[in-house]
């Protein structure tokens, strides 16, 4: 269903099906638009289905180098009259993958909208790869690789994923590895764009001083037309693999001074009745004031560690619901030890209504926060199309975090985490 509003309509705070337009084109491209004109700008965000789920495991990283690599230059102008473009009017544009897609963001004033838009296009639509500014890009990509691997938080993440996510995509870096990205040809991101790049699943969110009947003519005349018959669908996920027990690795970083740890299991999709429960139990388990319960007790009581918190990272796929700790390399087993012992405790007993009460108001007090800024709405409602959430989402928001019960976190917590079946992974001069 299609919402139109005017300029004057009135703009509630939270998001709702009656200041939303939502518009899918002939050709799959769904629009999202919401007017602000508090402001003169603005917001040009959005996904394109396209992301490393489709690497192959050979080069791995070829989503993430195609994505990179589209704004270096297109069929209508080189990379420095792309940036030139842009910076003429104090504009913004930059691409970037992830595993389920290519983003994408931009800011302009509403006046140089079409200019935002028409680079977009071109840069998705007609990017020519030039062979000099593949190589610089390498180079670049191959340079953060090397940082990454001398880097025990980063380290320690990828370990988790490949420990959690044994045999499945989400246990593949999207930036690869530097034998990968070394083995990708100029023809390769040529070939994945020809493929994978169409509009069809391709979600277009302007936010700003702009009518949004205006904002889908725009898109309508500058991609409305865009059409790939090769392109594919997303492949399907596979199951998540169980852990049999305790699995831990150490990843060895010589002249490190802390090591990383990060802790935890797979985690309920963001659209799963589970998420909500799921994340404010982990608020209390290790985000609410000083890092929750692990904080308190990790860093706080026992002074072992320069941070300790938990996070939940629902997505598209189960994402991880995992603790981290940057701790004294000679600290890390009575670290796990104790983080252990929260989660044990965690899935014990409920959590308090006071630990739920200041969660709970924390995220219906944080929520219009959020939505503040064009950039902050233009997430929202991307947010909403990508987990079909249903456009009063935001409308129904505190009401939902209102009727979590301790014996709802409780019982979330029981069917996700589970202390003597978690991945481990720590880094550093161990």
């Amino acid at each position: 269903m299609n919402t139109l509003q005017s300029p004057s309509s009135t703009l509630h705070s939270l998001l709702g099906s009656d200041d939303i337009t939502r518009v899918q084109l002939p050709n799959g491209i769904i629009i999202l638009a919401r007017p602000n004109f508090n402001s003169p700008s603005v917001v040009l965000n959005g996904y394109l289905t396209t992301g490393s789920l489709f690497d192959p495991d050979d080069k791995l990283g070829l989503a993430d180098f195609t994505a990179s690599a589209l704004m270096r230059g297109t069929a209508q102008r080189d990379f420095q009259q792309i940036y030139q473009a842009l910076e003429s009017v104090g504009a913004s544009l930059g691409l970037g993958g992830s595993t389920h897609s290519t983003t994408f963001g931009g800011k302009a004033l509403a006046e140089d909208l079409d200019l935002l838009l028409g680079i977009l296009a071109e840069c998705v639509r007609l990017p020519v790869f030039p062979i000099d500014q593949v190589e610089r890009l390498r180079a670049q990509l191959l340079t953060n690789l090397a940082i990454r691997a001398q880097d025990t938080g980063d380290m320690a993440s990828l370990t988790f994923d490949q420990i959690v996510y044994e045999g499945h995509p989400y246990s593949r870096p999207e930036d690869g590895f530097p034998e990968t990205v070394q083995a990708i040809q100029r023809e390769d991101l040529a070939e994945f764009h020809r493929t994978h790049y169409g509009p069809r699943g391709m979600v277009i969110a302007v936010v700003g001083a702009v009518d949004p009947l205006q904002a889908v003519e725009k898109v309508t005349r500058i991609l409305g037309d865009w059409e790939n018959s090769d392109q594919p669908e997303p492949p399907a996920l596979p199951p998540i693999p169980i852990l049999d027990g305790l699995v831990t690795r150490r990843v060895i970083i010589p002249g490190k001074s802390q090591a990383d740890i990060v802790l935890g299991t797979a985690g309920p999709v963001r659209n799963s009745p589970d998420f909500l429960p799921a994340l404010l139990g982990n608020s209390v388990l290790g985000q609410f004031g000083m890092m929750g319960r692990i904080g308190d007790a990790v860093r706080e009581k026992a002074g072992l560690a320069y941070y300790a918190s938990s996070n939940l990272s629902g997505g598209v796929g189960p994402g991880p619901w995992y603790a981290s700790a940057g701790v004294d390399p000679t600290h890390v087993d009575k670290a796990v030890e104790l983080i252990q012992s929260e989660i044990t405790r965690f899935i014990t007993e409920p959590v308090s209504l006071e630990e739920l009460s200041d969660s709970q108001a924390q995220f219906i007090g944080r929520m219009p926060l959020a939505l503040e800024s064009n950039a902050g709405v233009a997430g929202a409602l991307l947010n909403l199309e990508r987990y079909a959430l249903g456009l009063d989402y935001y409308r129904r928001y505190p009401d939902l975090v209102r009727a979590v019960t301790p014996e709802d976190i409780l019982e979330v917590a029981r069917r996700y985490l589970h202390p003597d079946h978690l991945g481990i992974a720590i880094a550093g001069s161990i």
